[in-house]
């Protein structure tokens, strides 16, 4: 077999390229009973003249670094769509979570909202308005603004209902997670942590943007990374999860519930607690890479020890945690054994349960202590 062959799937971007992430399958399912009475989704139709509305009284979240932020929609495609509106074509149905204080929050649908408000009213989202343009239809509109067409087509717009699919507060998070998981966006379904993302606010959003964008992550990642389905934050993410709960500590086997609690966890946190964790990331960052160098966060072959791999989660998070917790004399040891830990680790991919708790069912709670485990000992007994 070939090493083409033998290479690991990856995650795709939106556009069908590699994200440079070893495709993981994290065994996540709903377990736990719940009440199906509780499940309130309902089917709303506002006016395009109400979104915008409810957008400018800050009732709807659009939150527009959620979602394919390397493929927004150019000129010709937002037109496109303004072109269907005043065809009275029917747009796709718009996804959305209402929180307890009545936003809503779009979890698909952003890219059409967003050229919709910045075609009517450029303000609310902060854009240069959107002059039509290559239209196929109307084409003695094109070069128009909103304020250039006739008072009838204005009004068309306005009043054009949209279908939004209304998941209301009360329904189970875990059941929510699982709706808006199965929702195919453009063909390619949401990532959890694009789900994360539009669906927990608060500071953790923040953190893990500037910690996934830092020297120290870009370096010890090798640029290799693509932010554009947020395999970077989901990272950043595991790391801070399994610092704040030890990986022996973990007995849920559901990690994306896991990562989601951690979200919440870190947006409570006391500043001091913040910064602290933020310190804890960099050093493991700058010691992972001291040690593992450009393979760092990779599966390694002892047959083609050269051959670089994609990055894979679950030795980021296993690798990362137990450089952090190491104090600066037991690392400056360890940087003298590297050689030792290389050779090590690359045998520790010969063993089929470490080679299984990295690669299938990651969310497993005997993979997920195996992997941590198995990485402590190898520093261990470098130390020894």
């Amino acid at each position: 077999m070939s090493e083409a062959e033998l290479e690991p799937p990856v995650d795709l971007d939106w556009e069908g390229r590699s994200t440079g992430v070893e495709r993981e399958e994290p065994g996540d399912r709903i377990e736990t009973p719940f009440d199906p009475d509780r499940i309130d989704v309902q089917t709303r139709t506002p006016t395009i003249d109400l979104l915008l509305s409810r957008l400018r009284r800050g009732a709807l979240n659009l939150e527009p670094d959620f979602q394919r932020r390397a493929g927004i929609w150019s000129d010709r495609n937002q037109s496109r769509l303004i072109e269907s509106l005043l065809l009275r074509i029917p747009l796709p149905t718009l996804y959305a979570s209402d929180t307890e204080e009545d936003v809503w929050v779009i979890v698909d649908g952003i890219q059409r909202l967003t050229a919709i408000a910045r075609f009517v009213d450029p303000d609310i989202v902060g854009m240069t308005p959107l002059r039509l343009r290559d239209l196929e239809y109307l084409r003695q509109y094109e070069g128009c603004t909103y304020a250039d067409l006739p008072g009838r087509l204005q009004t068309r717009i306005s009043e054009t209902e949209l279908v939004v699919h209304l998941i209301r507060p009360g329904t189970p998070e875990e059941v929510k997670f699982n709706i808006f998981a199965r929702i195919n966006t453009g063909g390619r379904p949401l990532t959890r942590q694009e789900l994360r993302h539009a669906l927990i606010p608060g500071r953790a959003r923040v953190l893990l943007k500037e910690l996934a964008e830092s020297p120290s992550y870009l370096t010890a990642t090798s640029n290799s990374v693509s932010p554009d389905r947020m395999d970077d934050r989901e990272m950043v993410l595991r790391f801070l999860a399994f610092r704040l709960t030890d990986p022996s500590s973990y007995t849920r086997g559901d990690l994306d519930e896991f990562l989601r609690d951690a979200m919440v966890q870190l947006n409570n946190l006391s500043p001091s607690k913040m910064q602290e964790l933020e310190r804890d990331f960099h050093r493991a960052m700058e010691r992972s890479k001291l040690i593992f160098g450009e393979y760092a966060f990779r599966k390694r072959s002892v047959e083609n020890p050269r051959r670089r791999l994609p990055i894979n989660k679950a030795v980021f998070e296993a690798v990362s945690v137990n450089m952090a917790k190491r104090s600066e004399e037991e690392f400056r040891q360890l940087v003298e054994k590297k050689e030792k830990i290389e050779k090590g680790f690359m045998r520790l991919m010969e063993d089929t349960e470490f080679e299984r708790a990295i690669s299938l069912g990651t969310g497993d709670v005997a993979k997920v202590r195996r992997r941590f485990g198995a990485i402590d000992r190898l520093l261990s007994e470098a130390l020894e």
